[in-house]
C-alpha cells in the first residue's frame, strides 16, 4: 500500500493540472490561440528555465560513474531500439518522431526526485539529481534529432544539428552543465528569481496539455498508443531493469534506475512535437495515458523490486 501511495502522491497532482486545463477550456478562458502561445512560452522560457535551475541544483559530489554510464548506454539502446520498432509498424512521418521519443524519453524530472526521496529520504536526492543533469540534456538532444529527421523533406545533417543547437532545452542543459562542473553560482536574488519562473513550467506545461487534450481524439490512435505505452512502461523497465540488477546496483541506485527507466513520457514530449512539426494530439495522449497507467505500472516495478530486496 505504500508503494501505491508513492505512485499516486506523484501522479494524482498531474491530473489535477490536467483537469484545470480541460475546465478552463470549456470556460472559454484558454482559446486555440492562447493554447498555442502558452506553449510557446513553455517551450522556450519556462521548461529551459526548469532544465537549468535542476542541473545546476545538482550534486557534483554524488557522481558514480557505473551508474551514469550504464543510465547513458540504456537512453541510447531504448533510442536505437525505438527506431527499430516504430519504423516498420508507423507509416507517416509525424507520428514516428513522436512515437519514437514517447517510447524512449521518461519524465525523469517529474518522477525521478519523488521516487527516489520517497523511499530512501533526502539524502538519496543526490543520485537522482546528478542523473538528471546528465540524462536529461541526452533525452532532449536524441528528441529533437528524431523530431528532425521525421519533419519533411529532405535529411540533411546540417538542418539536423542546427535544430539541435538553437533548441532551448539543449542550450538551457548546455548552460546548467557548464554551471555545474566549473562550480559556478548565480547571484542569490538571481537564483531566487529562476527557482521561481522554474517552478512554473510543470504546472503550466500541463494545464496546457489539458486544454488541448479532445476526447474525441482517442479513437484516433488505439494502435499508437498501445505500441507507445507498452513499450515505454513494460517492455523496456523488463529489459534493463535486470542488466542494473545484474551490475549491483542496489537502494537509492536502483530507484533512480528504476524512475529513468518505468517512468512515463515526459510532459516536453508534447511541447517539443507541438512546435517541431510532429503530430502534437497523439503526444498529448501518450503523455496522459502513459501518466494514467504508470500510476499502476510504477507501483508493479516497485513492489517487484522489493520483493528481490533489490529496492
Amino acid at each position: 500500500m505504500e508503494n501505491l501511495l508513492i505512485s499516486f502522491n506523484v501522479v494524482a497532482p498531474l491530473f489535477l493540472l490536467l483537469a484545470v486545463g480541460i475546465f478552463l477550456r470549456k470556460l472559454g478562458m484558454i482559446s486555440p490561440q492562447t493554447e498555442s502561445q502558452m506553449n510557446n512560452l513553455v517551450f522556450r522560457c519556462f521548461l529551459p528555465l526548469l532544465l537549468f535551475h535542476n542541473i545546476i541544483s545538482s550534486e557534483p559530489g554524488s557522481f558514480q560513474p557505473t551508474l551514469l554510464i550504464f543510465c547513458v548506454a540504456a537512453v541510447l539502446a531504448m533510442y536505437a531500439l525505438s527506431f527499430c520498432i516504430t519504423l516498420p509498424l508507423e507509416k507517416e512521418n509525424a507520428r514516428r518522431g513522436v512515437l519514437i521519443q514517447a517510447m524512449f524519453r521518461s519524465n525523469f524530472v517529474l518522477f525521478g526526485l519523488p521516487v527516489t526521496v520517497s523511499l530512501f529520504g533526502q539524502e538519496a536526492a543526490g543520485t537522482a539529481s546528478l542523473m538528471i543533469a546528465v540524462v536529461v540534456p541526452l533525452f532532449n538532444m536524441l528528441s529533437v534529432t528524431a523530431l528532425e529527421i521525421f519533419r519533411g523533406g529532405a535529411i540533411r545533417p546540417g538542418k539536423i544539428l542546427r535544430g539541435i543547437f538553437t533548441n532551448p532545452l539543449i542550450l538551457a542543459s548546455l548552460l546548467g552543465l557548464v554551471f555545474l562542473f566549473l562550480g559556478l553560482r548565480l547571484p542569490a536574488f538571481l537564483e531566487s528569481a529562476v527557482s521561481d519562473l522554474a517552478g512554473v513550467a510543470t504546472p503550466l506545461a500541463f494545464v496546457v496539455l489539458g486544454a488541448s487534450f479532445r476526447f474525441s481524439d482517442m479513437r484516433n490512435y488505439p494502435r499508437q498508443l498501445f505500441l507507445g505505452l507498452s513499450v515505454r512502461l513494460v517492455l523496456f523497465p523488463a529489459l534493463f531493469l535486470p542488466i542494473a540488477a545484474a551490475l549491483g546496483f542496489r537502494g537509492p541506485e536502483m530507484a533512480a534506475a528504476l524512475a529513468m527507466l518505468a517512468s512515463p513520457t515526459a510532459v516536453s514530449s508534447f511541447t517539443m512535437a507541438r512546435q517541431m512539426g510532429g503530430d502534437s494530439s497523439l503526444a498529448g495522449q501518450l503523455v496522459i495515458f502513459g501518466t494514467l497507467l504508470s500510476l499502476f505500472t510504477v507501483f508493479l516495478w516497485i513492489f517487484g523490486l522489493k520483493q528481490l530486496a533489490l529496492l
